[in-house]
């Protein structure tokens, strides 16, 4: 066995035997045994087997047909979600790139030279020609595991990339099912306008024929005028609040406002029970609690790759070669060169540099785990946050009804007194005013209990699940147009184990 072999394998033997750096274990979250809010209310229910949880179309449980045309062209046309699957992949080519590290570097610098001394110089001949077909082999054996943790490294940023995919899909799904509600209450609050609108105009006309009989003031038709000349500025103001939330849902849908036109529509009732899981389920179910995760994985190999910078690199090179002074003669034998050899490089003096690259990973690391741990805490406060708004609208929406129907029967009263002339016009507007403000109100309810179980969805991650993630064989696949093995090192990047 030559020397030269003799170092390959040695080589081969180090990098599959010696692995620096911290071990990985997924950061220690704390979660309540149970949501709070949970209790003593109909507007969720506990996720069975049978349920199936929410799925990736979880739109669909709100039983809008438009609502589910609108939603299909987020993930086909949405231009923050094309960004960020562009984003996502350039991570994943970024895996290919550091994996191509476990295997040498080739190259190639094929030469025709041609020279002449001159024969003032002793040694003129005339002109000579050389040709040279070199070869060169580089590779740099893992001895300390810095491709490992680099592949780890890559591996983690773009399983943070396609978490973050997921988020803004999500986002965007949530944001355009809001816009939708709030687009559809609008149209609700002008139905209810224009019968208000319709109303005081009959008043007006009353107020008039009773004024020409001379049974009421002018200062009564100019208080019905008024009235109803402020409905029609509200009326013209929700059509402005409509416009923009159709605006809205273009962009969202990838569409120019112009081209979308979204005709009247309506809430069609209040929101379904949401499925529900247990707290700790939460973590596997939310893409940026993902994300943070993954991001502490690129830190922890960070941490590793800042360690190897202690330990020395080992280059294997060998440059075979083909020289010739004549073209025909090229590919022979007897033109053959090559030199081969290892080199070892190790810093020895650096004033401080590597430890403090150390350091600053470490506290890198430190930082992610704590950004974690707030994006947990953030998750489990927006699920009870909108539970409880799920729970306290409900009672409230009951409370609402209640006085839109006194408000309603006040007004049927005080009417029939109006026209008997036993009471003045103004107590008529002043609950004319009542009885719309209610009735707007129990919209605005309706529509605030759409958003907040939009809100939940989002918050309980939407169907999504962790387990979807791309593995690493799946991210490495870019770079495996001819499939080879694997180094042996490179397999923890999928299989992280517990830090001491």
């Amino acid at each position: 066995m030559t020397r030269l072999s003799k170092t390959v394998v040695l080589a081969s033997l180090l990098s599959s035997g010696c692995k620096i750096g911290p071990k990985y274990q997924p950061p220690v979250a704390a979660a309540p045994v149970a949501f709070k809010e949970l209790a003593g209310n109909d507007q969720w229910k506990m996720a069975t087997p049978s349920d199936g949880l929410l799925k990736g179309k979880w739109w669909e449980i709100f039983g809008d047909p438009q609502l589910n045309k609108l939603e299909e062209l987020v993930n086909i046309n949405n231009q923050n979600v094309k960004q960020a699957e562009a984003q996502f992949r350039g991570a994943r080519a970024l895996v290919a790139s550091a994996h191509a590290n476990y295997y040498p570097t080739i190259g190639s610098a094929p030469a025709i030279t041609q020279t002449d001394a001159g024969r003032n110089t002793g040694r003129g001949n005339g002109t000579n020609q050389s040709f040279s077909l070199p070869a060169t082999a580089t590779w740099e054996p893992d001895l300390w595991g810095r491709v490992r943790l680099s592949v780890e490294n890559a591996v983690s940023n773009a399983q943070v990339s396609a978490a973050d995919l997921e988020n803004i899909k999500l986002s965007q799904h949530a944001l355009l099912a809001t816009d939708y509600f709030l687009l559809a209450a609008q149209d609700m609050q002008m139905k209810v306008l224009t019968g208000t609108i319709a109303a005081y105009e009959k008043n007006l006309q009353l107020t008039t024929n009773r004024y020409n009989g001379g049974v009421a003031s002018k200062s009564d038709i100019t208080l019905a005028q008024t009235q109803l000349a402020g409905a029609r500025a509200q009326m013209t103001e929700m059509h402005i609040a409509r416009a923009q939330d159709e605006h809205a849902i273009a962009m969202l849908t990838g569409q120019a406002p112009a081209s979308l036109e979204i005709g009247p529509t309506m809430i069609a009732g209040p929101p379904p029970p949401i499925p529900m899981e247990l707290p700790s389920q939460l973590l596997e179910r939310r893409p940026d609690i993902a994300a943070n995760e993954r991001q502490v994985a690129a830190a922890n190999a960070n941490v590793g790759i800042a360690e190897t910078a202690y330990y020395p690199t080992l280059t294997l090179s060998a440059t075979p070669a083909l020289i010739s002074n004549n073209l025909a003669n090229l590919f022979t034998y007897a033109s053959r060169s090559w030199s081969a050899g290892p080199s070892l490089s190790q810093t020895l003096f650096d004033f401080g540099r590597r430890g403090a690259a150390l350091q600053s990973a470490e506290a890198s690391y430190d930082a992610t785990v704590a950004a974690y741990r707030q994006t947990v805490l953030g998750a489990f406060q927006e699920v009870e946050d909108d539970l409880s708004n799920l729970r306290y609208l409900a009672e409230e929406a009951v409370q609402e009804q209640e006085a839109v129907a006194a408000a309603q029967q006040a007004l049927t009263l005080e009417l029939e007194r109006y026209r008997a002339g036993t009471d003045s016009y103004l107590n008529v507007i002043t609950t004319q005013i009542i009885a719309l403000n209610d009735q707007q109100t129990a919209i605005t309810i309706l529509q605030r209990r759409m958003s907040a179980a939009v809100d939940l969805v989002k918050a309980l991650g939407g169907g999504w699940d962790a387990s979807t993630l791309p593995s690493v064989n799946q991210l490495r696949s870019v770079a495996q147009a001819n499939p080879q093995p694997a180094p042996a090192p490179a397999a923890d990047a999928g299989n992280p184990k517990p830090r001491p």
